[in-house]
């Protein structure tokens, strides 16, 4: 494949080799793209070091999304060495994972606003600092989302509300970005087994209903996934944007589960 052959990216949220960071990452490099990476803190970075030297990337930066010198410094870092960006991929986010347990009712405001602040409003932070960056070629911003923005899914609780966010922010920016020629989408996989998936409560249950349930009878995987956002990155989704990208197994068109299920 040479879909991205020339085109060079950042992506943000990688946490080890099961990440959908990294699934997109690996999809994105074997596509011919040129990858530049960021991480939170040293026990990251020393994961993602050795991945990033497999898809021959050797720049890396420590970044706090919540810190705006942190990301400055990182976009000044990435300016120095390259002249143009043509995509971004945000996959960040956090919740105090003993308030992804239970009730909704019971969520702190403390906990809400930090997950709000690093899931939903970063990409708004990390889509500033890549304009300047896009505006003259054009370029992509892709995120993460779930089906538990629209939909609830037990002990999703606040995430689901940052992901709400977080779609509704998508579509603000790609108004906003597309007269420039940069397009924002976010892709919605089912539940995956990765780090930030098992901070849920009822993790396994969760995705092994959707495997049961799905129109494929599947859930999504690292692949399927890192091809949509090849795909998006692409020149063949140059009229695709303000989109949710659903990565699912069609699980979000089920109104019940399948009957034999039931």
């Amino acid at each position: 494949m040479s879909a991205l052959a020339g085109k060079r990216g950042l992506i943000m949220g990688v946490a080890n080799e099961r990440s959908i960071a990294w699934g997109i990452a690996k999809a994105m490099a074997e596509a011919g793209a040129e990858l530049a990476f960021t991480y939170q803190g040293e026990a990251f970075g020393k994961r993602l070091e050795p991945l990033a030297a497999s898809v021959g990337s050797d720049f890396m930066v420590d970044v706090d999304v919540t810190d705006d010198a942190s990301l400055d410094a990182a976009f000044k870092g990435l300016k120095e060495r390259w002249d143009h960006l043509d995509f971004l991929v945000h996959a960040i986010a956090y919740s105090d994972k003993n308030e992804l347990t239970g009730r909704f009712i019971n969520t702190s405001r403390e906990n809400f606003k930090q997950s709000l602040d690093i899931s939903c409003y970063s990409l708004i932070e990390v889509s500033r600092r890549a304009y300047p960056m896009m505006k003259q070629n054009g370029g992509t911003i892709l995120t993460l989302t779930y089906g538990g923005s629209n939909r609830v899914t037990p002990n999703y609780n606040v995430m689901g509300v940052a992901k709400a966010a977080l779609e509704s922010a998508t579509r603000y920016l790609a108004n906003d970005l597309g007269p420039d020629g940069i397009r924002v989408n976010a892709i919605s996989p089912g539940p995956m087994k990765t780090l930030a998936g098992a901070a849920i409560g009822g993790a396994r249950k969760t995705f092994k209903h959707t495997d049961m349930n799905a129109p494929m009878r599947a859930n999504a995987t690292l692949e399927a996934v890192g091809g949509t956002a090849v795909y998006l990155a692409s020149d063949a989704g140059a009229c695709t944007t303000g989109e949710i990208i659903h990565v699912d197994g069609g699980f979000h068109v089920l109104g019940m589960p399948q009957a034999e299920n039931l």
